[in-house]
Order: C-alpha cells, then structure tokens, then sequence
C-alpha cells in the first residue's frame, strides 16, 4: 500500500492540522481571555489576563499558523519531502503542551511552564534549517533569524512572568510584534504581487500593473528591522515614533504600487492587501502617538495585532486551504463572512483602544467579531482540511 495512503489525511501535510488548530485557538482563547476580563471566569492562568492574552496571541496562536505555512512552503521552494506522520504529530503534541501548560500556569512551577512552552519554536527552527540548509536553499534562511528571535521574545516574557518584571514582558511584547511584522513583510511582498499580476494575467488584465521593486522592498523590510534595537535598547518615544513613521510611510508605498484596487473583485485578493493596510496603518498609527496625547500609546498594537496578523493569517488560510488540497483558487460559499468578521473585529478593537467606544462593550463586540471569524474558517474549511486532495495527487 503507498505510504501516502496509509498516513491519516490530516497529517499529511502541516497545513492541515496547524491550520485547523490555528482556527481553533483563535476562538477559544480569545473567548476564553474576555471571559476571564468582563465576566471574571476563574481560569488558572497565574498571571493578568492581559498578559495571558497578549503571550497567548503573540508565542501561541501566531506560531501554529507559522508553521502551518512555513513547513507547506518549504516543501515547494526545496521538493523535500513534507513533514508528515508521526513527525508532524510530535510536532503538534509541543504546540498543544505548550498551550497546556499556559492555560494551567497558575497550578504548575514557572519553570516547568516556560521549559514546555519554550521548545516549539527552537525545534521548529532547527528542522526548518535543516531541510533549507540540506537543500541549498540559502534565500529563505532569514527565517531561521525570525523563528530564533520570537523564541528570544517568547523566553523574554517568560522571564518577565517568572520576576513578575513589567519591563521584560514588555520588550518581549515588543520583541513579537515587531519580528511577526517582518515575517509578514518579507512573506507579504512575495505573494501579494505575485499572486495578483498571476490573476490579472489570468483575466485578460496587464500584469504589470503590479509594480515591484528589489530596492524598495529591501528599504520597506529594513524599515521594520530597524525598530528591534530601537525597542530593545529603550530608543526615546520620539525617535522610535519616527521610525516608525518612516517604516509605515515607505510600507504604504511599496502597497500602492501593487494595485489593490486592480484586483478587488477577487476576495482571495483584496483581503491580502486589506491586511497589509492594517499593517502599514499600524507603523502610522504608531508613530503618531509618539508625537501626540490624544493616541493611546499601545492602540497601535491592536490594530497590528487583529487587523494585521489576524486578518493576514485568514487570507493565508483561507486561499492555502484551497490550493495545496488541488482545489480551485476561490472562496468557499459563505466565506466572504470570514473576512467581513475580521473586518469589523479590527474596527472595533481599535476604536475601542483609541478610547472612542465604551471598553466593556467594544472588547465584547470585538471579540464575538474574532470568534465569528475564526470559528467560520473551522466550520466552512474542515471538510477541506480533513479530506484527500481533489486532483488525487498525495498531499
């Protein structure tokens, strides 16, 4: 019998699993953190739940979709065999203790709960490496440094936990932030222009709508690098707002020059570039609040964080889904509401954040926006995930 045949279908490839999951998490923690905020569930989380929240969103759910994406890619850039079986099974097992062990650290020793959540990513970089560096593939190594430093970030807040010191677990929310932002620019400016002049190619249009440049997107990552020294050695507000103001500035840029709007009747599209917006809005949004006390310090973060990452991970879910199970390159029935859920969940968090909506009420909104959208990506995309590919190739 061929080996493919014998692997369970959902672990034949890591978008699978990690993506289901990812969709999962999505809305049982962000429920289960406005439980504990607005109704005072009595959760074990040992810590605030903002932090809780905060951790749980940057160094759990955001490295399930990591490697959801990143072990499905490799295998394109390098034709190495998937991680699959009883690898990839462990591989989840580390993801799923780690999320364990956060939702119990009140119970357990510090310790124990940082040595459990920390190993995902190490182990993750460390196979990852070793397939692109076995393979020669030396371009995509940068995301060796990605996955090293939001292990460092993740280790950072740890150590904040374990001291109970504010300024390590706001360094290693900085930390996170800033290296998922350069992961979405770097992997951003690679598919966004590339699948939309492969549309308009496809539908009579003129590629070369699309714009790119290699200067530009060297500037517009190192735009975004250029704020981790920054963040890490405590840079002013001011000069950190101006880099941040020039990262927005050039990001928004190299959008515009991608053509969003050439695209908007395809949703797989335009909600790339709706995420990569949010992104640019939040390195504006950012900036200004280094200059002005009218914008809340951290509203930024919100916007980055749902608007940004969570928006970005559902178009990548969303279209990968589809895609790598031989299907065609379209949204399923219904799914447009994956995306207007997510939509209104970024409006309203940071509406919410720039202190323009009632908390109470705009955290709630917000967060049955989120669980609308993510719960939707489960309930609509599972029998996709969880069934052979179309075409009947392995995979």
């Amino acid at each position: 019998m061929n080996q493919a045949v014998e692997i369970p279908v959902l672990l034949r490839y890591a978008f699978r699993p990690f993506f289901l999951l990812t969709g999962l998490y999505a809305v049982l923690s962000v429920a289960a953190w406005a439980g504990f905020l607005l109704a005072e569930w009595p959760l074990p989380l040992g810590v605030s739940p903002v932090q809780w929240h905060s951790h749980e969103m940057l160094y759990g759910l955001v490295p399930a979709a990591i490697a959801g994406f990143l072990l499905t890619a490799m295998t394109n850039w390098t034709q190495a065999r998937p991680l699959q079986g009883t690898g990839l099974l462990l591989l989840i097992l580390l993801w799923v203790a780690g999320r364990v062990v956060m939702w119990f650290a009140g119970w357990l020793p510090a310790w124990l709960v940082a040595a459990v959540d920390f190993v995902f990513l190490p182990v993750l970089g460390i196979y990852v490496a070793s397939i692109l560096i076995r393979h020669r593939n030396h371009r995509n190594l940068i995301l060796i440094v990605v996955l090293a430093l939001l292990a460092a970030g993740n280790l950072l807040m740890h150590l904040g936990f374990t001291t109970h010191n504010d300024t390590l677990l706001k360094l290693g929310q900085l930390l996170g932030f800033d290296v998922i932002a350069v992961l979405m620019l770097v992997i951003g400016g690679r598919i966004i222009p590339a699948f939309s002049a492969n549309w308009l190619r496809a539908k009579g249009g003129n590629p070369d709508w699309v714009k790119r440049s290699d200067l530009l997107d060297r500037l517009a990552i190192a735009s975004v690098i250029l704020l981790l020294p920054l963040d890490g050695f405590g840079a002013s507000a001011q000069l950190t707002g101006s880099a941040a103001l020039f990262a927005g500035l050039v990001n928004l840029v190299r959008l515009v020059r991608w053509a969003g709007w050439r695209v908007a009747a395809e949703p797989l599209l335009w909600i790339l570039h709706l995420a990569y917006a949010f992104i640019v809005l939040a390195f504006l949004l950012r900036g200004a609040s280094a200059f002005s006390n009218l914008i809340p310090a951290t509203a930024w973060e919100h916007l980055l964080g749902v608007g940004g990452i969570g928006t970005l991970i559902l178009a990548v879910m969303t279209r990968v889904a589809m895609g790598h199970t031989g299907r065609p390159l379209v949204l399923r029935p219904m799914g447009v509401w994956i995306y207007v859920a997510i939509l209104l969940a970024t409006l309203l968090r940071t509406t919410v954040a720039l202190q323009l909506m009632d908390f109470r009420v705009g955290v709630m909104l917000a967060a049955l926006c989120w669980v609308l959208a993510f719960g939707l990506f489960v309930i609509l995309y599972f029998p996709i995930l969880s069934s052979p590919r179309a075409d009947g190739r392995p995979g």
